[in-house]
């Protein structure tokens, strides 16, 4: 059990992080920073790929 709760810890800090990557993205791109828009789209696409790595550990 104690295994499976720090992966729903973990899960959940990074679905935090998405949401807040989220609103900085959007806000770059109000300011024209297509630059940093392009930088929060890629931590974005990184954390939800370690989002479904931990969720496919939590299924064993």
């Amino acid at each position: 059990m104690k295994r499976k709760k720090r992966l729903q810890k973990g899960i959940k800090s990074i679905k935090e992080q998405i949401n807040l990557h989220v609103e900085k993205k959007e806000i770059a791109k109000k300011k024209g920073k297509v630059e940093l828009a392009g930088y929060y789209n890629k931590e974005i696409e990184k954390l939800e790929e370690t989002k479904e790595k931990k969720e496919k550990q939590m299924e064993r």
